[in-house]
């Protein structure tokens, strides 16, 4: 077989060489920063943050794919007291249960809502008006987008329905995503992946690999286009106000604030992982969707507005705070008219393969990471092995995965 190389050392890119790697290939990943992980990055040091909330939902592929590998380790859910303390802001003021036309809603099947209406749109005829804008606002925790009631009503009910499922399907790694990284590099390495970090590639340096075997290309799209020098290569995705807090903890607190009268969450991680901050505080993480045209200041100011809501006093406990934006990096997300099969596609020809959470695979945010780091891994291994000549036995490889 051809050297594979990957570009991009995330969650798509080591599920790609891993991928490669158990099926006898060579493969080599190239990493631009010193560290792993991508968006799956946690900060080192007393507050173990990732790059905004992030969970793994119980239904996902790669939590079964991971865990027959012991790469996913450790994993705890919301525990029971802590999930009777999520809360909805509504008309201003908090209430512990969230209406029952929202939770009617939640319930319907994804695939009984049309791909080329908008959500709000198909919602109001089904549950009314009101409904349809609670229930938008409330699957913004699994879309960062400011308008989840103008995308396709299929894309938003499906995420919806997950993020509104009983018992709920958020799991969350002990010690940040960063640790399944580690397990993930650590496998990688023992199948004889080639790690090469500090390792930028330009697009010299790729059409040099691209000579050598099939390239995998796993980096957010905006480097993708940039390093393929694609402008085809772009999809819509969120644009997010991000919030990190450190309180002192104080019993009483929210688990979390599922914003209703606008698209926005805030949760207290620590709840459910002990190991995020140290003992005696909290960690506090939010996200608050941002139109095009908006300033971060707008969605920390409505992080505050939940803060006052949920973590009363949380100004005179703050021992630390982080606030950022996010931009075309919290995944895609599908216009009416349009599906995962729509995105740009995996296979860009030439022996170039694309994966990412904005590519044309299926999923809930790092689930189309895997998917597509899964399928590009196939495609470069089909394009690798040697044609079958009168001497030549094709090796087993595809059939195995």
């Amino acid at each position: 077989m051809q050297r594979i190389h990957i570009v991009g050392g995330g969650l798509a890119g080591f599920t790609a060489a891993i991928t490669a790697a158990e099926s006898g290939a060579l493969v080599t990943l190239h990493e631009a920063h010193h560290t792993l992980g991508g968006r799956a990055r946690t900060a080192e040091g007393p507050y173990r943050t990732n790059e905004g909330p992030h969970a793994l939902y119980h239904r996902g592929p790669h939590r079964a794919w991971l865990d027959r590998r012991g790469l996913l380790g450790p994993v705890v859910g919301v525990p029971p007291l802590e999930g009777a303390r999520l809360r909805f802001r509504l008309g201003g003021t908090l209430r512990r249960t969230p209406p029952l036309s929202l939770v009617r809603l939640g319930r319907r099947r994804a695939e009984h809502a049309p791909v080329d209406t908008d959500f709000r749109t198909w919602a109001t005829g089904r549950a009314g008006e009101e409904a349809a804008r609670l229930a938008a606002h409330y699957a913004a925790v699994a879309l960062y987008h400011h308008d989840p009631g103008s995308l396709s009503a299929a894309f938003v009910q499906e995420r919806l329905r997950r993020a509104a499922a009983l018992p709920p399907e958020a799991r969350y790694p002990v010690g940040g995503w960063a640790q399944v990284i580690d397990r993930m590099a650590a496998h990688a390495w023992n199948l004889g992946v080639r790690i090469e970090t500090a390792s930028r590639v330009d697009a010299g340096g790729l059409d040099a690999l691209t000579r050598q075997g099939p390239v995998i290309v796993a980096t957010s799209l905006d480097a993708a286009r940039a390093l393929l020098g694609d402008p085809a290569l772009t999809w819509d995705s969120g644009r997010t106000a991000l919030i990190d807090l450190a309180l002192r903890t104080r019993r009483g607190d929210a688990f979390a604030v599922s914003d209703l009268d606008a698209p926005g969450w805030i949760e207290r991680f620590s709840a459910q992982d002990r190991t995020l901050a140290p003992a005696g505080q909290q960690l506090v993480q939010g996200q608050f969707p941002l139109a095009p045209d908006e300033p971060r200041s707008v969605g920390i100011a409505r992080a505050e507005e939940l803060l006052d809501l949920g973590h009363p006093g949380w100004r005179e406990r703050t021992e630390w705070r982080r606030e950022s934006v996010s931009r075309g990096r919290t995944g895609a997300v599908d216009r009416p008219g349009t599906t995962w099969r729509d995105r740009p596609a995996i296979d860009r020809g030439n022996g170039v393969y694309l994966a990412g959470d904005q590519v044309a695979a299926p999923g809930l945010l790092s689930e189309v990471s895997f998917n597509s780091g899964l399928e590009a891994a196939v495609l470069a291994l089909g394009a690798s092995e040697p044609r079958p000549g009168p001497t030549t036995d094709r090796k087993p490889g595809l059939s195995q995965i």
